[in-house]
């Protein structure tokens, strides 16, 4: 079974690519452009794992991220967020908020497939250790 990826970003040229880059190596995509909505669909889909634009309209990631943390059925979800956004400040205020990875645009598609990779495999030996 393929793994589900919850992409929440409002950019229409950023979305694209990350859906289809994912896509390619067959993960699931389930793709939102709004922070309400992104937190909602991340309660109700169970993604595997999600990447998180931080300037969103409705909620900005930070604060998706930090109520994701929250919850017990979304805090191992592994979270990248991926934006704009490259100071060093935002980088460690997205992993304060409990990102596990933070990149920033623009990313080329391998190093976005090498980090999802990781987490994900990384998420499946805390599980196995479990």
């Amino acid at each position: 079974m393929a793994k589900r990826i919850l992409v929440i970003e409002d950019d229409p040229g950023t979305m694209r690519f990350l859906s289809y880059t994912l896509e390619q190596e067959g993960y699931e995509v389930v793709a939102v452009t709004d922070g309400l909505e992104g937190l909602k669909k991340a309660q109700d889909e169970h993604p595997d794992l999600i990447i998180l634009d931080i300037m969103l309209p409705g909620l900005d990631g930070y604060e998706i991220c930090n109520r994701l943390r929250q919850k017990p059925e979304s805090l191992t979800v592994p979270v990248l967020m991926v934006s704009g956004r490259a100071r060093q400040d935002d980088k460690n205020m997205g992993l304060r908020m409990g990102a596990d990875d933070y990149l920033s645009k623009p990313v080329d598609p391998q190093t976005i497939l090498a980090k999802v990779e990781t987490l994900l495999a990384s998420t499946s030996k805390m599980i196995v250790d479990l």
